[in-house]
């Protein structure tokens, strides 16, 4: 008798099962020995929670504010590429279950559905979470004019600008497997750099791709060519949240790219805290938010106990999309939901104002 799925552990074997090894390889590997990988869940396993008793509860909601906007939830999905890849209902289905949650969505750079078709199905809907496009840098500053273009006019209300990932990471496992994209799936507004021997230099970092990786001076320029607010998504030292503000983003989020990209960082549940208490000396209206490891309703409390304004979901909301597409999705952020209304409840907080670090058992300082 098959047993029934109560928790985002039984969507991942769910997954597991329904995709093939290539695919799984993907969605689901990390980088080299994937100690980043395990421990950003660990991490947020290892926080314990400090409930106050006896609080009125009355009234209580888990409404949130995000770049000057209130929204249902602090809780969105990460950017996730070639979704389409897990499942037919591919970023369509993604949207779709996010909104019918109130939830968030970050749209990948590398959507294998086009940005407008997937923009078309909520972006109307009054009910959902935040609507985000995230950015790779292009060195062609012309296709990337473009694409700000199209972002903007198809209705999504911010950009996550990915900062962490000028090269590809060593995946082992995807390495082993290749990555052999079925037929008709494909990145919709993605074209690959030209990686030939006459555009790189033999003498250059990782055969010269790092020449065209994004500075500082980058993110100055495309915040100046969008009138939608830029967040950077894979913040994990505090002074570069500080100079990210500096220069005029106006979030960041801090990530490791859920162990994706290079092996052995902290967890985000550790990279956290100091980064909030920096951009809280510096920026203190200037939204934080966090991905990686989150699996329960009681990470995502621990995230906005550790002072996150809000947080993503990755990989899990895929494994429920790859197994039972759109329906599939949206029972994983629902569980999410309600495990952390549950832990709300069961820690004296009515409000996400009162979720701070008195609610976890007492921390090393930062």
């Amino acid at each position: 008798m098959t047993q029934p799925i109560v928790n985002l552990q039984d969507h991942e074997h769910a997954a597991q099962a329904a995709l093939s090894e290539a695919a799984w390889a993907y969605f689901s590997g990390g980088a080299a020995d994937e100690i980043t990988l395990r421990h950003n869940v660990a991490a947020w396993q290892s926080l314990r929670l400090s409930p106050r008793v006896l609080q009125d509860l009355r009234g209580g909601h888990t409404r949130c504010r995000l770049l000057g906007r209130e929204w249902p939830m602090p809780l969105l999905v990460a950017p996730m590429a070639y979704q389409r890849w897990a499942h037919a209902d591919g970023e369509s289905g993604m949207a779709l279950a996010a909104a019918a949650q109130g939830c968030g969505m970050v749209l990948s750079h590398q959507t294998s559905t086009p940005l407008h078709d997937v923009a078309a199905l909520v972006a109307s809907d009054g009910e959902r979470g935040p609507l985000w496009f995230q950015l790779y840098w292009l060195t062609d500053r012309g296709a990337l004019r473009e694409l700000l273009a199209q972002v903007e006019a198809a209705g999504f209300e911010a950009l996550v600008l990915t900062v962490d990932a000028p090269v590809h990471g060593v995946r082992d496992r995807e390495r082993r497997q290749g990555m052999p994209l079925p037929e008709g799936v494909k990145a919709a507004h993605w074209k690959a750099p030209d990686n030939s021997p006459t555009k790189t230099h033999a003498q250059g970092l990782c055969a010269g791709l790092t020449d065209a990786a994004p500075t500082w001076a980058d993110v100055q320029w495309l915040i100046g060519q969008t009138r939608l607010p830029v967040l950077l998504k894979g913040i994990i030292h505090p002074q570069d949240a500080v100079q990210a503000l500096n220069l005029g983003a106006a979030g960041v989020i801090v990530s490791n790219h859920g162990g994706r990209v290079l092996d052995t960082l902290p967890a985000t549940a550790e990279l956290l805290p100091r980064i909030v208490q920096a951009v809280r000396q510096h920026h203190p209206q200037a939204p934080v938010l966090v991905d990686g490891g989150i699996r329960r309703g009681t990470d995502l409390f621990k995230a906005l106990a550790l002072g996150a304004d809000a947080a993503l979901i990755g990989r899990p909301a895929l494994y429920g999309l790859a197994h039972a597409g759109a329906r599939g999705a949206a029972h994983v952020l629902r569980l999410l939901r309600d495990e952390f209304e549950a832990t709300m409840a069961l820690t004296g907080c009515a409000h996400l104002q009162d979720i701070d670090r008195d609610r976890l058992w007492p921390l090393q300082p930062v």
